[in-house]
Parts: structure tokens; sequence; C-alpha cells
């Protein structure tokens, strides 16, 4: 399992990364139409003035059970490992058994 703290600076981030998303997301296509290169240097300052826990690079895809932040399935938002365990107790319906 995760340590809180690891969790609650993930949410904050999600949450912060959805606060500012349209902000972005205006200053993008502005940035594509602008002809000049010193109106694109100032749409650039522009982008960087959000805090950057804000940038949805900064988001990290945890297991929703456990909150473990490697091997995961966008599919299921589970871990590998916690996949696992699911397919092999019967949880899962369609998902075949291996065992390695």
């Amino acid at each position: 399992m995760a340590r809180q703290s690891l969790i609650q600076r993930e949410k904050k981030r999600q949450k912060l990364e959805q606060k500012y998303h349209l902000i972005r997301q205006s200053l993008k296509k502005e940035l594509s139409k602008v002809p000049s290169l010193s109106d694109k240097w100032e749409i650039y300052r522009k982008l960087q003035s959000p805090p950057r826990n804000s940038a949805p690079t900064r988001l990290r895809r945890r297991c929703f059970s456990t909150g473990r932040p490697r091997a995961n399935y966008r599919d299921f938002g589970l871990s590998g490992h916690i996949l696992r365990e699911m397919v092999h107790a019967c949880l899962l319906p369609g998902a075949t058994r291996s065992s390695w």
C-alpha cells in the first residue's frame, strides 16, 4: 500500500490540473494562431505562469485499490499484481488465468 501522503499529493495535482486545463488549452490554441515570434514568446511566458504541478505530465496513474504507482493497466485502473489476484479469484469475467 502506498503512503497516504503520496496519494493525497497526487489528488492535489489532479485538482490543479483540472483547474488550469482550460487556461492551458486556450493559450496553446492562441500559440498556433500567432505568426510573430515575439508574440509567441509572450504566450510561452504565460504558459509558464501556472503552478508546475498543474501540468498534465506531472500526473501519475495509480492503482485504484492499493495506490501502487507502477505496472498499472489503464483499462482496469489496477496494478498487475492486484489484477492477477482478481483473475485467480474469478472476479473478472472473460480474463484467462496464467501462472508464472
